[in-house]
């Protein structure tokens, strides 16, 4: 590998993008720009977008968490949540980081000046946590019957819609444009790495702000696409490796140079363990036949024991042998 320092754009949320790089990819000489959605819209995020009107900020405490240099009292505190879930009319349930955000948000009337202030308090240096849009938007998904159903909540654990039915499309209402440090990152990166996460309500809204696509597009960065494990109800039930890439592709407006999947296939009672534990979850994705060998990287991702997860040292291992 280059020994130079790389710029890396990774797009996604949740907690299977963090399972799969980190902590070991900052073990690298890589300046690291984690991007999120900005839809979430569930738990204490969701509680607070309705309550305060103020944007999300889940995924943007995940991320500087994930890349975070502050000491662990610090960290603690990021994490410390006022007990156990409850929201209606009081404070009990929420995440300290949430409640501080969106207090910055409404005192500082700038989101650019909560993004300085939260990387400063986290000692996140020198990489960063950036949103794809810094305006309120929601995720809307359009089902294969027509229907549409609103809400990022409602399209990652379907409540009142029918999770069997495939998703045809998704999109923003209201539309919104990218938040321009952001389309700044993604012009100077290297590298851009997309995924693991849940393809329609973490990884895709990324690229819809306006902008982001077309900066994607004229860019020269290598493209590396990390697929999931494992399908998921609602959202990719049936799909094989190359369903998730050509909706990758067809969301960023250009082709990946490398699709990085796993190919391992553990015990089956350890699978089945793991659905049992996760209802949401169905079957591990697998890879038809006649797959181009260049772009289509197989390999065992998984984590030697415990949840089907990525292992991190295995995930970064191939990730650095092509940058």
């Amino acid at each position: 590998m280059n020994s130079q320092k790389k710029n890396i754009v990774c797009f996604g949320g949740g907690s299977a993008i963090s399972q799969a790089l980190f902590p070991e990819l900052k073990n690298y000489p890589f300046q690291i720009t984690l991007v999120n959605s900005m839809v979430d819209s569930g738990g204490s995020t969701g509680w607070l977008r309705r309550e305060l009107n103020v944007l999300p900020p889940g995924d943007l405490r995940r991320h500087i968490l994930l890349l975070s240099n502050a000491p662990s009292w610090k960290k603690r505190l990021w994490e410390f949540r006022f007990g156990k879930e409850k929201f209606k009319g009081g404070h009990k349930g929420h995440n300290f980081a949430n409640i501080l955000i969106a207090a910055l948000e409404q005192v500082m009337d700038d989101y650019q000046k909560v993004l300085e202030m939260i990387h400063e308090f986290m000692e996140v240096k020198p990489h960063k946590a950036l949103p794809a849009t810094i305006e309120k938007t929601n995720l809307c998904a359009v089902l294969e019957n027509g229907e549409i159903i609103t809400g990022e909540d409602e399209i990652d654990v379907p409540h009142n819609h029918n999770p069997n039915l495939s998703i045809r499309e998704i999109f923003l209402n209201p539309k919104t444009k990218a938040y321009l440090p952001t389309l700044k990152a993604i012009e100077e990166a290297d590298v851009i790495i997309i995924g693991p996460g849940d393809l329609y309500s973490s990884i895709l809204p990324c690229f819809l702000p306006s902008g982001i696509k077309e900066a994607l597009k004229v860019s020269d960065a290598k493209k590396i696409y990390i697929c999931n494990l494992m399908t998921k109800k609602g959202e990719t039930q049936g799909f094989f490796v190359y369903d998730f890439v050509k909706e990758i592709e067809s969301y960023i407006g250009n082709s990946v140079d490398f699709v990085v999947y796993n190919n391992k296939v553990p015990r089956q009672e350890r699978v089945e363990r793991f659905k049992k534990e996760n209802p949401s979850v169905l079957e591990l994705v697998r890879a038809k036949k006649n797959l181009n060998k260049k772009k289509f990287i197989g390999a065992d991702l998984i984590s030697e024991k415990g949840p089907i997860i990525h292992s991190s040292q295995k995930v970064v291992k191939i990730i650095t042998s092509l940058i």
